[in-house]
């Protein structure tokens, strides 16, 4: 099989999965490694498919309804991390993505695409067991999500404990 008719394969198993698809499922069917399959992945991306990576694996964009907003979080610690990933999705929200202001690179960005407590999980159990260091880590805890909710009602109680929590950053966006 030639590097066009894998990708086309990964394309077309994409589109017919309703589930996100790991990298390392993608690598053991078409009997490649993992790498080859995240620079596929980078390569269909840059033709224009819209891909979203979730802890989960791969999955074709779909369009999400609710509420959008940004909020500014600060926290040190892997425990105020998850707890501020948990309380995001207890009250209805998905956490699209993690942004830094880093001062020599600028704003850094990163797909999180968590929608629910397993993700939660997912993400955690991959941050510990890989000994990554969360991106905020770069700005001193200071970060920036973009999240989609359910409701009004939802987001504004979620802001509400992550205050209490000492999470929510006061800034407004």
């Amino acid at each position: 099989m030639t590097t066009t008719e894998r990708r086309n394969k990964i394309r077309e198993r994409l589109e017919s999965e309703l589930q996100a698809v790991s990298a390392s499922a993608l690598a053991a069917e078409f009997s490649v490694s993992r790498q080859v399959i995240v620079g596929d992945i980078a390569i269909l991306r840059s033709s224009g498919l819209e891909i979203d990576a979730t802890p989960r694996g791969y999955l074709l964009h779909r369009e999400r309804t609710g509420i959008i907003k940004k909020i500014v979080c600060v926290h040190t610690s892997v425990e105020k991390m998850e707890e501020e990933l948990t309380t995001a999705v207890d009250y209805g929200c998905s956490v699209l993505d993690v942004i830094v202001d880093h001062p020599v690179y600028g704003s850094v960005k990163a797909d999180l695409n968590i929608e629910s407590r397993y993700d939660v999980e997912l993400f955690m159990k991959k941050i510990t067991a890989d000994d990554a260091t969360p991106l905020s880590t770069l700005t001193g805890g200071t970060h920036i999500h973009t999240l989609i909710c359910d409701s009004v009602e939802g987001y504004e109680k979620m802001i509400e404990k992550l205050r209490k929590s000492g999470i929510v950053s006061e800034r407004d966006f």
